[in-house]
């Protein structure tokens, strides 16, 4: 083999270490693509962790293979995210501006609230584990519902739906919770008379957006109901917040 040969050679296997090396490290902070790693702390549940990564207790239950609801403190989970390594000049406010999240979504992740990182320290960077065909059905609904109502009730629409999914009373996918029947009847008048097929303008789905980002004016609402409503069923339930034409109630 001729020496430039040999260098080539060289080089090359260098090159294919190099890359090897850089990829276990990677996959050392996340088991598969898409995830990060969280540390349980005390007045954690699975619910409040849901919440700080825009995602369901279903999701985190299957992920981590948990068969019941209690936490240790100091539990490693694994939740929708991206890990990130801490490199010199990082502070967490640079890295939520990288990401374009919010600082305090950031500092909750990791459980920081001072300035001092370490280099070589892993975060957990939150991202939506909603699909984009999430998004889409869930901004038909917001449209078929709230046509006439203020972007509130729109937000808030969206934040029963996934209230719903992640109270563990109802289905466990925002699919499934829109097209639920319960006793043989669909729980969402759009989906019944088909309206929920039409195609959602551009505030529905920031609507839609804003409510999968964790935005919940309602603060928990599983029901809403229009005030010209007779039903005793619903008339029946606490009521959480009125928002234009629109009643929010929690059991």
């Amino acid at each position: 083999m001729s020496r430039s040969k040999k260098v080539k050679s060289i080089l090359l296997s260098t090159c294919l270490v190099l890359v090897l090396a850089a990829s276990a490290a990677v996959n050392a902070y996340a088991d598969t693509p898409g995830t990060a790693t969280y540390t349980v702390v005390g007045g954690d549940s699975l619910y409040k962790i849901s919440r700080v990564f825009h995602t369901t207790v279903d999701f985190l239950m299957k992920a981590n293979n948990l068969k019941g609801y209690s936490l240790n403190i100091g539990q490693k989970l694994k939740v929708p995210g991206e890990p990130y390594i801490v490199k010199k000049g990082d502070t967490l406010f640079l890295i939520a501006q990288k990401y374009k999240i919010p600082l305090a979504e950031l500092q909750r992740a990791n459980n920081i609230y001072t300035d001092r990182l370490d280099i070589g320290q892993v975060l957990a960077v939150p991202v939506s584990a909603y699909a984009a065909e999430d998004l889409d059905l869930l901004a038909r609904l917001i449209m078929a519902e709230t046509q006439s109502e203020p972007y509130q009730a729109k937000v808030a629409v969206g934040a029963v739906v996934i209230n719903r999914v992640e109270s563990g009373l109802f289905a466990g996918s925002i699919k499934d919770v829109i097209y639920q029947r319960i006793n043989g009847y669909y729980q969402f008048t759009p989906v019944a008379n088909g309206w929920i097929n039409r195609p959602a303008n551009a505030e529905c789905i920031n609507a839609a957006k804003d409510a999968l980002s964790g935005a919940d004016p309602t603060n928990g609402a599983i029901w809403y109901y229009d005030d010209s409503c007779t039903n005793q069923f619903m008339l029946s339930k606490k009521v959480a917040i009125k928002i234009g034409h629109m009643v929010f109630a929690i059991e």
